[in-house]
């Protein structure tokens, strides 16, 4: 199975597009003159209009502080989880080993 590369572009890059796509006209055009995908160029000119395009980093460090977050609440989760299971362990561990001295 073939692996394709993720490309990343500049923003500038990205408001280049948007612009040459407004000033030919069409997207599809603007894609193939500059190697892109159609696609992309249509989703830059959604976010051009939305005014996310400007602050992709911005919107990329959120994204990841989410990311951590939700990760961090997941871990904390399992650690509370693995206490009581540890703490279940050494109950059952005195209670049979109590039943070896008698």
């Amino acid at each position: 199975m073939a692996r394709t590369k993720t490309r990343s572009y500049t923003a500038e890059f990205k408001e280049q597009a948007v612009r040459l796509a407004e000033e030919i006209g069409s997207a599809r055009r603007a894609a193939k003159q500059l190697g892109v995908s159609e696609a992309n160029v249509h989703n830059w000119k959604i976010k051009s209009k939305l005014g996310k395009l400007k602050d992709s980093k911005n919107n990329m460090s959120m994204t990841v502080s989410e990311t951590s977050e939700d990760e961090l609440k997941r871990l904390r989760k399992e650690v509370e989880e693995l206490k009581k299971v540890n703490y279940i362990l050494k109950k059952a561990a005195a209670f049979f080993s109590q039943d070896h001295l008698k």
